[in-house]
């Protein structure tokens, strides 16, 4: 236990010169799935980074874009431009977090699932709510990819337009997935690691589940773990996104996260393994398996996931009991991602079997 402490001494001492920006309340919540323990004689707990902040939309992009919007509040930026879908969780959090730093959003979205409705829903609704500057790519083919390079092409034509007017702005990547915003969750790993030295009865987990998409949670995470030292077995479930090379590019993110805090380590992509068997038929599109998972959890804890990521994280984690792939003396960690929003989203993203 003393040498645990020194480690988690050490790694906060790396952060005291990495710009951040307070956005969210932390720590957030640990606590057991009472109901759902008893029913799979399990030892299930979840970490609710639902409850980031700073509105009641809260979710995991909060934490990246502490250190995100840290940066660009340090280098004097008056814009931030970021990507994603249209129903994107990280747009919708990247235009709150930045009224609330006096920072304005721009967000170039992908309409992955067109919205038939005829007016904005979900997190798009939010973006508008917070007054964002919003560009929206159709997406006809369904070719996301070919969509989001014409956004990107549209955004550097922005950028420019705007650096002539004599305005500085600052670009996020999808998810906020880049070595900045991956420190979110290192730093959040060494807040579950303070929260678990005060819980008596909770010696650590040996399993942790969470949802991954853009891949910059995912190699947070890899990065605290290594730099922690924990030995828990990560487990990562697909929502869609994932495509050869992704493992390579989460372990090589994490590297360089930890280089950002003057740390060197060789982090293998075959040290995890990617859960792709809970994604459904795509990204945006949630499966019986998932929508069965939201609905589970909020019937037996009253805890509301959203459709298109956490409740495929949640839904791997229930077939792996189902299945005995998680032995029933396990103690495991569902991360709550956030994304509860999604459940005001266009009927094709909650999906028939939520709606019925």
């Amino acid at each position: 236990m003393v040498e645990s402490n020194e480690r988690l001494e050490k790694a906060r001492a790396l952060f005291d010169n990495i710009p951040r920006i307070s956005l969210g309340f932390f720590p957030t919540p640990l606590h057991r799935l009472n109901n759902i323990s008893e029913r799979y004689q399990a030892e299930l707990w979840i970490k609710r980074d639902d409850l980031t902040g700073p509105s009641i939309f809260g979710g995991n992009k909060t934490r990246k874009l502490e250190y995100l919007l840290g940066k660009a509040k340090q280098e004097g930026k008056d814009y931030v431009i970021t990507y994603g879908a249209t129903q994107s969780n990280h747009a919708m959090q990247t235009a709150i977090a930045c009224r609330k730093v006096g920072l304005k959003a721009i967000l170039y979205l992908v309409a992955v699932v067109p919205s038939g409705e005829g007016r904005p829903l979900g997190n798009l609704l939010l973006d508008r709510v917070m007054d964002a500057e919003i560009h929206i790519e159709p997406c006809p083919s369904g070719d996301a990819g070919e969509a989001m390079e014409k956004a990107r092409s549209a955004a550097s034509g922005r950028m420019q337009e705007l650096e002539a007017e004599g305005f500085s702005c600052y670009e996020i990547p999808t998810g906020g997935a880049n070595a900045t915003g991956s420190l979110g969750y290192v730093q959040a790993l060494m807040e579950l690691n303070e929260q678990i030295r005060h819980q008596p009865d909770l010696p650590g987990f040996d399993y942790i589940y969470h949802a991954t998409g853009s891949g910059g949670t995912l190699a947070g995470i890899l990065a605290g773990k290594e730099l922690l030292r924990e030995d828990f077995e990560l487990i990562p479930v697909d929502v869609g996104l994932v495509k050869p090379g992704y493992k390579e590019k989460a372990a090589a993110l994490a590297e360089e996260a930890l280089g950002l805090l003057g740390m060197e380590a060789a982090i293998e992509a075959d040290s995890f393994r990617i859960e792709d068997r809970f994604t459904g038929p795509g990204y945006e599109i949630p499966s019986k398996e998932s929508s069965s998972a939201l609905k589970e959890l909020a019937l037996e804890e009253s805890i509301l996931v959203g459709p298109v990521y956490s409740a495929k994280a949640f839904a791997a984690l229930l077939g792996h009991l189902q299945s005995g792939e998680i032995e029933r003396n396990k103690r495991v960690l569902f991360w709550h991602t956030g994304g509860a929003s999604e459940l005001f989203a266009e009927a094709q993203i909650v999906g028939d079997d939520i709606i019925s």
